[in-house]
């Protein structure tokens, strides 16, 4: 118990510090670009025009909302990370012996390729019980940050969302954008853990000093390396969370909307936008688009 207060804790504290990092994000995924290009310097020192970045998009929405701002849908996203943190350290606490359940084999040796499939394929589990239980509260708060783009006050605050989101859509609107989320997550679990194991016990020396300290370095190497390659399934799953919900960020003409996840999937591949939003610093200028500056975005 006192191990999930702390992981609870902690977590609030790192949503807190991130919350204006994400909510910049969002905006920038759904296409939003408040302020017009301009002639900056890229890593080689060139001049090159680009689109503003994390601390200029920061500033403009201080100007607009104040430094509070910035926290726009924290306290559903605080909700979604409370709830998390327990319904997985719940569901880790169980013990889920998963060489029994496929068909009582021996308990695999630490280190072996067995014992990672074991652990992983615990891992996901609760990390998909998590997401599952807790997207409701993720939907909202995407909801609330893309309310700033056309200054709308149609969700705010978690009850009378919830009230919203039941009256429009039913309990199916708590899951827009649940199934690429779940996608993205698996897979860039079993990404990270795989390719770490083969980097762990084909490329690292036991007998080196510090092994340690360089295994859990490959960790996080991997799991960086995993988020980019998975990132398409958070951005689709973001867009999927707003689409048609009632918002000018998520309706026509200002974004497309689509029946399911895969035609947002297809519509961005044809646009070449799959990486919408995954970079805040030195951000190039979407190639053969045109920049509206009444509607602040490109087309």
């Amino acid at each position: 118990m006192a191990d999930t207060c702390g992981q609870v804790l902690l977590g609030s504290g790192l949503t807190v510090l991130s919350h204006p990092l994400m909510y910049i994000k969002v905006l920038i995924q759904v296409g939003h670009e408040p302020l017009p290009p301009t002639l900056g310097r890229n890593l080689f020192g060139r001049q090159v025009y680009q689109l503003p970045g994390l601390f200029a998009y920061a500033k403009h929405i201080i100007k607009i909302d104040g430094k509070a701002g910035l926290f726009k849908g924290l306290v559903p996203r605080l909700g979604a990370s409370t709830i998390g943190t327990v319904v997985h350290s719940k569901v880790v606490q169980v013990g889920l012996d998963i060489p029994s359940v496929l068909g009582g084999q021996q308990k695999a040796l630490e280190g072996s390729l067995q014992h990672v499939v074991n652990e992983t394929t615990k891992e996901m589990i609760a990390r998909s019980c998590a997401t599952i239980v807790t997207h409701p509260f993720h939907v909202i708060t995407l909801r609330c940050m893309v309310q700033f783009i056309g200054r709308e006050t149609k969700y705010s605050g978690v009850f009378d969302s919830i009230v919203t989101v039941y009256r429009e859509e039913g309990i199916l609107g708590f899951f827009a954008g649940l199934i690429p989320r779940l996608l993205g997550d698996v897979l860039s679990l079993w990404i990270c853990n795989l390719l770490a194991h083969l980097i762990n016990t084909y490329a690292i020396d036991d007998s080196m000093s510090h092994t340690g300290e360089i295994k859990n370095c490959s960790q996080a190497v991997t799991g960086f390396f995993a988020s980019m390659l998975t990132y398409p399934f958070v951005l689709v799953s973001n867009l999927m969370a707003v689409n048609n919900c009632g918002l000018a960020g998520g309706l026509a003409p200002y974004a497309s909307v689509y029946p399911t996840w895969v035609d947002c999937w297809r519509h961005l591949s044809r646009e070449g936008n799959m990486s919408r939003g995954n970079s805040l610093f030195f951000r190039k200028l979407p190639a053969g688009k045109m920049y509206a500056v009444d509607q602040k975005r490109f087309f």
